[in-house]
């Protein structure tokens, strides 16, 4: 993926550049990230998809990865952002989503994903084997880890060779925040030493050297370590530049090379420049999105709820919430107060688990309903001002319109407004 060996090869040079990679299925978010990459004139939009959205399964969005492909490239033609211009990743490609079985089993089908992840067109491959497997020690051995990401390296190099096109880049690294944050109240958390994070760069590097995967290795841009950023349902873990100041200076001597933080939803604007300034330049985001697409669905139900007569509305908010208690099967095991503060939870959690209900048909026809609703009755100027001050202000500069779901996408673009000025801090498009 050549445009991301320039990327690398610029901020290697000195300049404090970096990519935010979305990482959503939902369809308005990656409409709003296409929008506002047309907006601030990107070269190139990355979306990545995690072993347990799409794989060869279907995973839980029901997609295989050429599905995934054909839904993003379906959006970027609606909105006239050349399909050429995406990026696609895998996150967390390796046996996550098959570690009830033994390790054989679960790297057979680890394989078979990760061939139809680069069969697809996917070109930015993260190989994730930190996971234990049924047998395995917990937690994995380094070794074990790293023999495992140059099975899975072996493999995309295969399907690359038949399918051709661009080679594949790859990013590596064992230390891998949980994906979607945090599940219980965080403490303590440190930083990745740099000896650690330099460790575990030398033992895949001698590992694809062992397996012949030298030109491999060249196309590794980047390695996940954890920065000192997360979140948890109710708090954040903010970047300490000063806590993370030793790995920061670790990655410096490492040709082609930065680091990838997860995690970084709800970070402050300062924040992710200091990260990216930090050489933690590939920021991966995906609940920070729902959460403001939740936010703003939360907000035009408020209105609706001014203006539209009752046997009219949509009850978006509290059609959503009843479905979450009655199939619990996708927040249970993370949620685990009750009363009021598991409502509180179902509701506003940063962990937005909320983002797997949105598919459900009877929401979805609520959500559509709630648009028509606010359509036949467009939302007074004051009542935007309440409940969206921030997609108020995109209408009134002409960067969004009264439509419902423009106003949503306005809000979520606030969010992405922050990742592209870290990522280019000498472009400000507003």
């Amino acid at each position: 993926m050549r445009v991301m060996l320039d990327l690398i090869e610029r901020h290697k040079r000195g300049e404090a550049v970096g990519i935010a990679s979305v990482c959503s299925a939902h369809p308005i978010v990656i409409e709003a990230a296409l929008r506002h990459a047309l907006a601030v004139a990107a070269p190139v939009a990355l979306f990545e998809a995690t072993c347990n959205q799409v794989n060869q399964d279907g995973g839980y969005t029901g997609m295989v990865p050429a599905d995934f492909v054909r839904f993003v490239h379906a959006i970027a033609v609606d909105v006239g952002f050349d399909p050429a211009r995406i990026a696609l990743g895998g996150d967390h490609l390796g046996p996550n989503p098959w570690t009830a079985l033994d390790a054989a089993a679960a790297m057979d089908k680890a394989e078979a994903m990760v061939d139809a992840y680069v069969a697809a067109g996917f070109r930015k491959i993260h190989l994730d084997c930190s996971m234990a497997c049924a047998g395995d020690p917990v937690p994995l051995p380094e070794p074990v880890v790293v023999e495992r990401a140059v099975r899975l390296c072996l493999a995309a190099e295969a399907a690359h060779a038949r399918a051709g096109g661009e080679p594949p880049v790859y990013v590596i690294g064992t230390e891998v925040p949980v994906p979607g944050g945090a599940t219980e109240a965080i403490e303590g958390l440190e930083p990745t030493t740099a000896q650690a994070a330099l460790a575990t760069i030398e033992a895949h590097r001698q590992a694809f050297a062992a397996a012949g995967l030298e030109a491999a290795w060249a196309r590794v841009v980047a390695s996940v370590v954890q920065p000192g950023v997360e979140f948890d349902h109710h708090e954040v873990v903010d970047y300490r530049p000063d806590a993370a100041h030793a790995l920061s200076d670790a990655i410096a001597s490492v040709p082609g090379m930065v680091f990838e933080a997860h995690s970084t939803d709800y970070q402050t604007a300062g924040a992710l420049r200091a990260l990216v300034r930090d050489h933690f330049a590939i920021l991966k985001v995906g609940p920070g999105l729902t959460f403001a697409l939740r936010e703003a669905l939360w907000a035009l139900d408020a209105i609706e709820r001014e203006t539209v007569e009752p046997d009219a509305r949509a009850n978006l908010r509290e059609l959503s919430l009843a479905r979450m208690r009655e199939q619990p099967g996708h927040w249970q095991r993370h949620y685990h107060a009750q009363g009021a503060q598991l409502e509180l939870d179902l509701s506003y959690s940063l962990s937005d688990r909320i983002r797997y209900y949105w598919p459900d048909p009877a929401i979805e026809r609520a959500r559509q309903r709630l648009f028509a609703n606010l359509r036949d009755r467009p939302p007074p100027l004051p009542l935007l001002s309440q409940h969206l001050p921030h997609a108020l202000h995109a209408m009134r500069e002409g960067r969004a319109t009264r439509d419902p779901h423009s106003l949503v996408m306005a809000h979520v673009a606030t969010v992405l407004d922050d990742y592209h000025r870290a990522c280019h801090p000498r472009h400000d498009h507003r």
